[in-house]
């Protein structure tokens, strides 16, 4: 088990960067880790995932290119570095983790609470 907590959101314009940490209150190393938004009146959709190791990475089409996820298991965080923000990424970002890779990019068992990240254009 393990308790998930982001940061790092806020509102900038597009074009511009931010970067979300998702901290766990436990060791994460055990954990595949992603990152999943949700706009308003949207489903939430995932954004990125890591493995354990932070070896093998995936992204959402949308992001691909732009946003960067990584993971430092001694500090037991994962980041979502994102840069070329656009309107179309507005949405609350959660940090999601889960002991099988697979899942971790669909329903990961155990969520952070979420972080508003708004960009205007």
């Amino acid at each position: 088990q393990v308790q998930l907590v982001e940061s790092g959101g806020g509102s900038v314009q597009a074009g511009g960067s931010l970067r979300l940490s998702c901290a766990a209150s436990g060791r994460v190393s055990g954990y595949a880790m992603g990152w999943f938004r949700q706009a308003p009146g949207k489903e939430r959709e995932f954004v990125a995932t890591t493995s354990q190791s932070g070896g093998t990475t995936s992204y959402a089409d949308s992001v691909k290119g732009r946003f960067t996820i990584s993971r430092d298991n001694a500090k037991n965080t994962v980041y979502l570095q994102m840069n070329s923000l656009k309107p179309e990424d507005t949405a609350v970002y959660y940090c999601g983790a889960d002991r099988e890779y697979g899942r971790s990019a669909r329903q990961p068992r155990y969520w952070g609470q979420g972080t508003q990240v708004t960009v205007s254009s």
